[in-house]
């Protein structure tokens, strides 16, 4: 089978490779990670990546001639997987089935209609054929049967276990991924970590950043241990200090008491907060909020988050209650999801 991709972000091409541990004779065409072996992409991810909205704006007529040579490429496709990025992959559903209106599109990790724009539940029930959706309360936003919870990705690659015993003495300090987040928290953390003089401190850094991109961003990173593997560093801590995003999630899933800490353009929030209405920042707090209405942890935002405020949290944090939410979050979700997508995909069309 060949099998059009596009799959423009690093965490959509980790639960891709997941996919397909369960399928077999699958050729891949399109967008994806160069390193994963079932074929040669047409672009690798990191030629899409975009740094903020000026970037954007300046590659638009690029994406416009690569969504073309998707398009071109897809005649030799059995079936397209369109993997989240919605603004680039929503705009290629719409071509790619103008096109070939009998070839099977199918959309795994569906835009956060939840959060913003939900008139794109239209375009997606009208462009796609399957709508595989990895949080539970999604399908409510859809009327289509197209629409399917199919499981959460994290619950097949988290394979750590974790032992309170071997946690003590260890705290992780997540500044995030992006240059913004890691500048604004980084000088916070710092001295957040000299106020435990005796713990050992795990600074978690993506695995693709240089020595030199470290030096210039993480200002003190000599204060701390470098981990490379989130889970790993999760596993290792009694606690974190998370800067938002889907480590929340890792973080819940694994069972490590955590507070989020996050600090956002001054613009950005004001848009998120009062014109999105944008309640909550932590993926673990929205997911257990449409489970039973109750929260995971506390957030810590903008001028909250301070050395003080994150010291308090560190105290007054109830692991013993943590660990029950985490747990109600973990059944929620219930199973992972990567052998149903690869079911789907290697499915005869019904």
């Amino acid at each position: 089978m060949k099998l059009l991709v596009s799959a423009l972000e690093p965490s959509s091409n980790l639960h891709l490779k997941e996919v397909l541990k369960h399928t077999q004779d699958v050729e891949l065409l399109g967008i994806f990670d160069k390193n994963i072996k079932e074929g040669t992409p047409l672009y690798d991810i990191s030629e899409m990546a975009i740094m903020g909205v000026v970037d954007a704006i300046k590659k638009l007529r690029w994406f416009f001639k690569v969504a073309d040579e998707m398009v071109e490429l897809a005649k030799e496709a059995d079936k397209v997987l369109l993997m989240d990025s919605s603004g680039f992959n929503l705009p290629l559903a719409k071509k790619l089935k103008e096109k070939y209106p009998d070839k099977e599109i199918i959309y795994y990790i569906l835009p956060q209609v939840w959060a913003s724009r939900p008139k794109r539940v239209k375009k997606l029930e009208l462009y796609c054929d399957k709508l595989l959706g990895i949080l539970p309360f999604e399908m409510e936003y859809y009327s289509s049967d197209k629409a399917q919870y199919i499981g959460h990705p994290l619950l097949d690659e988290i394979d750590v276990h974790r032992n309170e015993e071997e946690t003590k003495g260890c705290i992780a300090f997540m500044p995030g991924s992006r240059k913004s987040e890691i500048t604004r928290l980084m000088p916070i953390f710092l001295e957040l970590r000299r106020k435990f003089p005796e713990i050992r401190p795990l600074l978690v850094i993506p695995p693709s950043f240089s020595r030199n991109k470290i030096a210039k961003l993480y200002k003190g990173n000599r204060e701390f241990e470098i981990v490379r593997d989130t889970h790993e560093a999760l596993r290792r801590a009694e606690f974190a200090f998370i800067c938002s995003g889907t480590a929340t999630l890792e973080a819940a899933l694994i069972g490590t008491p955590f507070t989020l800490a996050y600090i956002a353009k001054k613009v950005d929030f004001f848009i998120g907060t009062k014109l999105l209405g944008i309640t909550q920042v932590g993926l673990a707090n929205i997911i257990l909020t449409h489970y039973n209405n109750t929260t995971l942890h506390h957030e810590l935002l903008q001028e909250e988050v301070t050395v003080d405020n994150l010291l308090k949290e560190y105290y007054n944090t109830d692991r013993k209650i943590f660990g029950q939410k985490a747990e109600e979050l973990k059944t929620y979700l219930s199973h992972g999801s990567s052998q149903n997508v690869a079911e789907i995909i290697m499915s005869q069309r019904s």
